[in-house]
């Protein structure tokens, strides 16, 4: 075997979420990618990626790895071949030839999610695809206070979709910053060793209500301890949400 790994980033706006979704007639990121990279090889090509973003949901470092025994491009090559034929929404980044036991999931360590808000009375139509609009005024310090009570590890369960099949819910974050970028953008940063179903949009959709004054910054700690979805505040959208690294 021959294992590819493969860094891609993506526009996520036309898409419905990274993984296949076979039979249903959706475009994914998988399924084009796969199609470019079928096309250069000669052959159906399978892909493995390291993160499932959903539907609207960007990336600047997703990274997946394939098995490309059997067909003639260097590694060194791969992104300039995959380039010209991808959508102007991908990109690949990087290609290097890994071991064979390396997997683009499993041998993950981090990963790095950033979710952008734009607080402003007036939207932006530039942002509009790559930020949550939050018209009323952000408290950014609540928000950073709220924000360090869920570093660490912790049983994520109240920030996980309701109707989730998985069971162990424990994860550990090693970063959760709130950033402000000039007056009008404010970015998220999570960096942890996994992340539940919509996590990150829960536990964003959580401090903006900090930063609305709905909620004290404390009272994470209670929500945490809680294990119970209801408590947390709403998924914010997808669209402000980007994969920005994968650690291994």
């Amino acid at each position: 075997m021959r294992n590819i790994k493969l860094t891609i980033a993506y526009d996520g706006t036309n898409y419905h979420g990274f993984q296949e979704q076979r039979g249903t007639g959706l475009v994914t990121i998988q399924e084009v990618l796969e199609k470019c990279l079928s096309r250069l090889a000669g052959r159906p090509v399978r892909v493995i990626g390291a993160g499932r973003t959903d539907a609207g949901v960007h990336a600047r470092g997703q990274v997946v790895n394939f098995d490309a025994a059997g067909w003639g491009i260097p590694a060194g090559k791969i992104v300039l071949a995959l380039n010209g034929v991808l959508p102007p929404d991908m990109a690949a980044l990087h290609a290097e030839e890994v071991p064979p036991g390396f997997h683009a999931r499993f041998s993950a360590r981090t990963k790095t999610y950033r979710y952008t808000i734009y607080n402003s009375r007036i939207p932006s139509p530039f942002w509009r695809l790559y930020s949550y609009f939050v018209p009323r005024p952000l408290d950014v310090a609540a928000m950073k206070q709220a924000a360090a009570h869920l570093v660490g590890r912790h049983d994520f369960a109240s920030f996980q979709a309701a109707g989730s099949p998985v069971k162990d819910t424990v994860r550990t974050l090693f970063e959760a910053a709130v950033e402000r970028e000039g007056e009008e953008v404010i970015h998220l940063v999570f960096r942890g060793d996994g992340f539940l179903y919509n996590m990150v949009r829960i536990m964003v959709g959580t401090l903006v209500e900090v930063g609305l004054h709905k909620r004290d910054p404390v009272e994470v700690t209670t929500i945490l301890a809680a294990r119970n979805r209801v408590l947390a505040g709403p998924t914010v959208p997808p669209q402000g949400l980007c994969l920005e690294r994968v650690e291994y």
